[in-house]
């Protein structure tokens, strides 16, 4: 797990390099207001679903696993693309 935030940290900071010092307040906030944002829209639009995925989520963090560090993966070749 420890392994998988040092990936999210080292995305950040890199993605945070592409703007000037006086702008990282500005956009780490935007992010964080986005991000919630979107978790709100996620709960409200699936709340049945997300009560299932509770329920069967014991069975499913192989998958979960999976589908995180593709989701890394993508990221980072986003982001390292030039």
């Amino acid at each position: 797990m420890e392994a998988y935030l040092r990936q999210i940290y080292a995305i950040y900071y890199q993605f945070l390099s592409y703007f000037p010092p006086r702008y990282h307040f500005i956009v780490s906030l935007a992010l964080a207001l986005l991000l919630v944002y979107a978790i709100y829209k996620v709960i409200k639009r699936n709340f049945i679903f997300i009560i299932l995925l509770v329920l069967l989520l014991p069975q499913s963090v192989p998958i979960l696993k999976t589908v995180w560090e593709g989701a890394l993966k993508i990221l980072e070749f986003l982001i390292n693309r030039r």
